[in-house]
């Protein structure tokens, strides 16, 4: 009896799944300017034309690494702490999939074919918003509000060089030096005194601006609570 290595390590059939695995895989290590129909089927072991059999084109390839970052969030739900816990643990969950995939921040809303986990995420944001007692038009401002504070958080931190795990030291120095204390003295000071601290930590930020902006949502609920469909 013989054996081979294809008999022993038989092709991982390819599924719109796996291929959509893999192209976020490549656009994690090198970004979307990295991600093309040629790279995607050589790291598949494919050829080009076979991907055409799960996905129509780059556009449809987009949709569904979108669908996947929304699937990597939890659905949001009431909690005992309500609507503003549900909403906290949405923002933190968001940022850290989005953390994973800092090339997904600027297509997150754009997406003229959302997918279900995308659509499903959204349903369920506004429910809790509504059956908390926010009216259409303040649910629609809670949500604005909260997506642009976490997409503007997130694009920020990753291109941040200074209060992230990996920024480099000499760099932060350096930028932090050359600033001159005697003719901006307070973005001096918030660099030296600050932003140069061993413990200072940018991500820690995120927390900060969430409680104010929920504090400042709390004021358009209303009295008046919507019903289960």
């Amino acid at each position: 009896m013989t054996s081979t290595n294809a008999s022993a390590h038989p092709r991982q059939p390819l599924t719109r799944e796996r291929v959509l695995q893999t192209a976020a895989r490549i656009a994690d290590d090198g970004g979307l300017g990295s991600l093309t129909m040629r790279s995607l089927a050589t790291e598949l072991s494919v050829q080009p034309m076979s991907l055409y059999h799960h996905v129509a084109n780059k556009e449809d390839i987009l949709d569904g690494l979108i669908d996947l970052v929304f699937d990597e969030v939890q659905v949001p739900s009431e909690t005992p702490g309500g609507w503003r816990a549900a909403m906290e643990a949405r923002a933190h969950g968001m940022r850290t999939a989005l953390s994973r995939h800092p090339w997904a921040v600027g297509l997150m809303e754009t997406r003229t074919k959302p997918g279900a986990a995308n659509l499903r995420h959204h349903d369920a944001t506004l429910g809790v918003l509504r059956r908390a007692g926010f009216s259409l038009d303040a649910a629609g401002h809670a949500y604005a509000l909260l997506d642009s504070y976490i997409y503007g958080f997130a694009l920020q931190e990753a291109g941040l060089p200074v209060g992230v795990p990996d920024a480099d030291p000499q760099i932060v120095n350096a930028m932090a030096r050359a600033i001159p204390a005697d003719e901006l003295p307070y973005l001096a000071e918030m660099a030296m005194d600050r932003a140069m601290q061993p413990n200072y930590s940018f991500g820690a930020e995120f927390g900060v601006g969430l409680r104010i902006i929920l504090d400042g949502l709390t004021g358009l609920v209303t009295q008046q609570t919507v019903p289960d469909c």
